[in-house]
């Protein structure tokens, strides 16, 4: 028997979400998304929150609170990030001084990446599919320095994904039976 600490009992708590509770349930799995859990944030859709109100509002429920508790949730690993990052001091020091400056060309394809793509790119990244979020998220982490843009950014990839999974897709897997 699963517990609710192990992943397959936190999707299970999501997937059986209903109620108020349920809508409290999705924001806590949401903000650990963003932060720790390597699973997909798609998973909240399959909730069947049941508030008593048409099902549409329930869908749009479930998005806006997923995607504020992702934005939440970011705004702690965006903290996390920068911690590290300035806790690597001496590991980085030690890669710039070997033979192969790994660090040095890192940072510039991440610097172009985000001077290219900056905000915008990270909600386009969290608007993939299927794509685990945390990756996302903590690769702009390190790039990024503005708190609140960065919780807007992950505030839209999110809902944006949501609304993508749950009008484009979800009506194609019901087409082939998936």
């Amino acid at each position: 028997m699963s517990t609710p600490l192990q992943l397959g009992g936190i999707e299970s708590a999501v997937e059986t979400a209903t109620g108020p509770l349920g809508l409290v349930i999705i924001a806590a799995y949401s903000f650990l998304i963003a932060i720790v859990l390597p699973l997909p944030s798609e998973i909240v859709l399959a909730a069947p929150l049941n508030l008593g109100l048409p099902e549409i509002v329930d869908l749009a429920l479930i998005v806006l609170v997923s995607g504020a508790a992702k934005a939440a949730g970011s705004v702690v690993a965006f903290r996390i990030g920068h911690e590290a990052k300035r806790q690597s001091g001496p590991v980085i020091d030690r890669l710039r001084d070997s033979r192969f400056d790994i660090v040095e060309w890192s940072e510039r394809r991440t610097v172009q990446i985000a001077r290219e793509y900056g905000y915008i790119g990270l909600a386009l990244a969290l608007m993939v599919p299927f794509f685990p979020d945390t990756l996302s998220i903590y690769a702009f982490t390190v790039l990024e320095e503005n708190y609140v843009k960065f919780a807007a950014a992950t505030f839209v990839g999110s809902m944006g994904r949501l609304l993508l999974v749950a009008g484009v897709l979800a009506p194609f897997f019901s087409l082939f039976g998936i």
